[in-house]
C-alpha cells in the first residue's frame, strides 16, 4: 500500500491550480469532472504521488458540505490497493466502518471506496485501484 494521492477541497479551481503550479513549478496534469460525486478535480504529479484538487460543483455534493463546515484544506488521504474489494472485506472484519461498502468510479481511472472517518481517527481515507 502507498499513498496514491492527497486530497484538498477548494473554492476556485482554476485559482488554486495557479496557486499549485507556482508551488511545484509544474502545471497540473488533468481535470476530470466526476458527476456522481458533484466535483471537478484537478491532479499534480509530485515524486511518487499526486494532489487532487476538488471543487464542488453543486451546493449539495460532499465537497461543498465540507468546505462549508470546515474551510479549503485537506480533504482526504487516497492509498493505493491492489484489490480494492479485498480491501474492504479486511478492513470490515477488523472493525472499520466503509461509507462505500462497494467500489465505484472516481476520477484519474481509478475504483474507490471511502471509510468512514469515525474509524480512522477523523481522517477521511480513500482506497483507490486502478482500473486496468
Amino acid at each position: 500500500m502507498k499513498i496514491e494521492h492527497i486530497g484538498i477541497a477548494v473554492k476556485n479551481i482554476e485559482d488554486s491550480n495557479q496557486l499549485f503550479a507556482d508551488l511545484f513549478d509544474a502545471p497540473h496534469y488533468k481535470m476530470e469532472s466526476v458527476a456522481s460525486e458533484g466535483v471537478m478535480t484537478s491532479f499534480f504529479q509530485v515524486g511518487e504521488s499526486k494532489i487532487e484538487l476538488l471543487q464542488a460543483t453543486n451546493p449539495d455534493s460532499p465537497i461543498a458540505k465540507f468546505i462549508e463546515k470546515k474551510g479549503e484544506g485537506i480533504h482526504h488521504i487516497a492509498f493505493e490497493v491492489k484489490d480494492i474489494d479485498a480491501e474492504i472485506v479486511r478492513l470490515t472484519n477488523k472493525g472499520f466502518k466503509m461509507i462505500h461498502e462497494m467500489p465505484k468510479l472516481g476520477a484519474d481511472n481509478k475504483r474507490i471506496a471511502f471509510l468512514h472517518p469515525k474509524s480512522t481517527n477523523s481522517v477521511l481515507v480513500e482506497l483507490c485501484q486502478e482500473i486496468v
